[in-house]
């Protein structure tokens, strides 16, 4: 079993050492490539006022953030969540760097988990490309529609999308499934499989193209392929 953390943060701005602090952290749950439906997800309060810059990239003001927990307090669910896994981190070096500030002022043990950069992986892959997380959903045709404002999980939803597609997209991910039927997990592929998608992919197909389609099918009479196809899809 292959166990991942796609993981993205927001901050107050672009430096820890200078005194920026965390506000947001959003994980998503990956067991051999294909979420689990299991999440991470709190807002923090960081102790500190919002620059104006910051507030435009992700929305989150002072007073939105005010009640919210400070870092220490949700500091050991956060590591009990990530613990053993390895980090799905775009631009890692950012995250990480922010993370491991924040668990050292606390007085925790920094990160040690393995990590993934894909901004790294994207270059590697796609040289000379563009490889900002919106330039990479419109490579590789993942609808990021609801990405008005950065949010650390619906940018973590967004990346496990990503990452699937730069280390060889669904193949990658039914080939897992195939080796932990035949591993004795008892039956975790099947399991995760069976999970529902969050938010169902909307139709490719136009309504007019599917009754364009249909009218087609019917002029080539009942002995056609695609007749059959059709009447098993509606059985179904």
């Amino acid at each position: 079993m292959i166990r991942e953390i796609v993981l993205d943060t927001e901050t107050t701005g672009l430096s820890h050492a200078e005194g920026d602090r965390l506000v947001e952290i959003g994980c998503v749950e990956l067991i051999n490539h294909i979420p689990s439906g299991q999440t991470f997800h709190v807002y923090i309060n960081p102790e500190r006022s919002m620059p104006e810059e910051a507030f435009r990239v992700h929305g989150l003001s002072e007073e939105f953030l005010r009640d919210k927990p400070v870092f220490k307090a949700v500091a050991d669910e956060f590591r009990d969540f990530v613990d053993g896994a390895r980090l799905i981190i775009h631009n890692a070096p950012f995250d990480m760097g922010f993370l491991n500030a924040e668990l050292g002022w606390a007085g925790l043990p920094t990160l040690s988990n393995d990590v993934i950069d894909t901004v790294m992986l994207a270059r590697k892959k796609h040289p000379g490309a563009r490889v900002s997380l919106d330039a990479l959903c419109k490579h590789y045709g993942i609808d990021n529609s609801r990405r008005t404002l950065h949010g650390a999980l619906l940018d973590s939803e967004i990346l496990a999308e990503v990452y699937l597609e730069l280390i060889g997209g669904k193949q990658v991910s039914l080939a897992l499934m195939a080796e932990a039927e035949g591993d004795g997990s008892e039956g975790l592929a099947t399991r995760v499989a069976a999970l529902p998608r969050p938010v169902p992919l909307p139709p490719r197909i136009r309504p007019e193209e599917a009754t364009a389609h249909e009218a087609f099918i019917a002029k080539m009479g009942e002995s056609a392929i695609w007749a059959q196809y059709a009447e098993r899809a509606a059985a179904e």
